[in-house]
């Protein structure tokens, strides 16, 4: 009987990254800093992926940017002489400079942290064996202890429309317009679309919003969702409800949709902006027996690992909950996984929601159906922001803050905001939230003192009001 031993097998790298987003940035980052040898591999010339170069950075850069315009042209001490107006192509001007500095500062945690960057579109050839294929044409194979999928999604562009014209955009193309459009149909009412309703209507344009559903957001504190609706509505956006499109017609300067419905639509350009599907079908899955499911997301373990016990995968390829700051933290928690066999943390119960509609939306926790349906016995503390002095001071005063506690036990059950830097101002309620030992009580807000004038103070004044209504 032999007794030699059979040698380990020695990879080019400890781990192989593929996509440079907030979730593969997370695994690369904690596997780099834990001294493994990693490479991360890029199929654009820029790192980021879809978060920094056409979600979330460039999106609400531009939001930010017509939010800005809106204030100025509703703000009586500068828009007594002239009414301000930008166009698509001034806004992005600004969008761009953010993504150029967002993108060479993630570079440099690469280069920091000694990760290996690899430009080109990854496929596996066998679990521990990946092809690259270069913008020249060469092609590089890879091998790898593990490997994690952190590809991210792009918009579902369904086969019978026409995304190739002009006039025809998702969420992606959206950012490079050329035109300054009149009209716009924008169809799909979900986060996307809405967000990009507001967008496009404070930059003056005529928009009309198409909702599969019966209202906008369903997901939302019903409250929260009608103020958005009655929002929109008031500032001249056409929303149509329960319809679904049954043709797109493209002609030279113009689309018309045709819904189900029997109506007819016609504006200068569509954004079709109708859900996204995960970018797995470039990476012949199937050579290492894995399958994604209609919108191209994986399935995964507690731990995010895959079915082969060596590859993992994070971010918007798993699904939800489809957020940047999710799915870095899912990041670090597989890398742990990659590490030690198991990830002793996990995302909190409670992930707050962030939605860059003019103004914005803002919640944690349960929403007021919710808790009516688990039949827990809640109050509402409620704060208008017209009523604040710092609202009133920088002429924000749309939106208002609604607090749901625990009658008995004063626990705070749910934070929900509408109104400018919403997103800002929800962590408040969810860092109170994620107290223990009574800490998370409502109480809170009241018996602090909180820095006057500001919009923190919504906290105090819904704390207040919703005691008032406990007897």
């Amino acid at each position: 009987m032999s007794s030699k031993k059979t040698a380990a097998t020695v990879y080019q790298f400890d781990a192989v990254v593929i996509g440079t987003g907030p979730g593969g940035e997370g695994v690369a980052m904690q596997l780099a800093k834990a001294g493994k040898k990693v490479a991360v591999i890029e199929r654009y010339e820029s790192v980021g992926g879809g978060c920094t170069h056409w979600g979330t950075i460039p999106s609400k850069s531009l939001r930010h940017s017509v939010s800005r315009l809106v204030e100025y042209n509703s703000t009586p001490l500068f828009n007594e002489n002239t009414i301000q107006t930008l166009t698509f192509a001034d806004i992005m001007q600004h969008a761009s400079g953010v993504i150029r500095k967002q993108s060479q500062l993630r570079s440099s945690f690469y280069m920091r942290n000694r990760v290996t960057l690899i430009h080109g579109e990854a496929s596996f050839i066998d679990a521990h064996t990946l092809e690259v294929k270069k913008a020249d044409g060469s092609v590089d194979k890879i091998t790898t202890a593990q490997v994690a999928i952190a590809t991210g999604s792009r918009p579902y562009t369904p086969a019978d429309i026409n995304f190739d014209h002009p006039r025809v955009y998702h969420s992606d193309s959206i950012l490079s317009m050329k035109h300054d459009p009149k009209t716009i149909i924008i169809y799909g009412a979900g986060v996307i679309g809405t967000e990009y309703a507001s967008i496009f209507r404070g930059m003056g344009v005529k928009v009309d919003l198409v909702n599969m559903r019966e209202r906008l957001l369903s997901f939302l504190d019903a409250e929260v969702s009608d103020s958005l609706s009655y929002h929109l509505w008031n500032n001249g956006v056409v929303i149509r409800h329960n319809e679904t499109y049954s043709s797109v017609e493209t002609h030279d300067d113009y689309v018309i949709l045709n819904l189900e419905s029997g109506k007819r639509m016609k504006a200068d350009c569509l954004l079709f902006a109708n859900g996204r599907t995960g970018n797995t079908d470039m990476l012949k899955l199937e050579n290492i027996g894995l399958k994604a499911d209609s919108r191209g997301q994986l399935k995964v373990d507690e731990h995010y690992c895959t079915e082969v016990e060596n590859v993992f995968a994070v971010g918007d390829v798993i699904g939800y909950p489809s957020l940047a700051s999710a799915a870095y933290n899912q990041g670090r928690f597989a890398a742990e996984a990659m590490l030690n066999g198991v990830s002793h943390a996990s995302l909190i119960e409670d992930i707050p929601t962030g939605i860059y509609t003019i103004p914005e939306i803002s919640s944690v926790g349960k929403t007021e159906q919710e808790l009516t349906q688990m039949k827990v016995p809640y109050e509402v503390g409620r704060a208008q922001f017209k009523h604040l002095a710092r609202a009133q001071i920088a002429s924000t005063l749309v939106g208002s803050l609604k607090i749901l506690f625990h009658r008995e036990t004063k626990e705070v059950l749910g934070i929900h905001c509408f109104g400018e830097r919403a997103s800002e101002i929800v962590h408040i309620g969810q860092a109170i939230m994620q107290q223990k030992d009574g800490g998370n009580t409502i109480d809170y807000f009241v018996n602090n003192t909180f820095n006057y004038p500001t919009m923190a103070e919504a906290y105090r004044v819904a704390a207040l009001n919703g005691l008032n209504r406990v007897f």
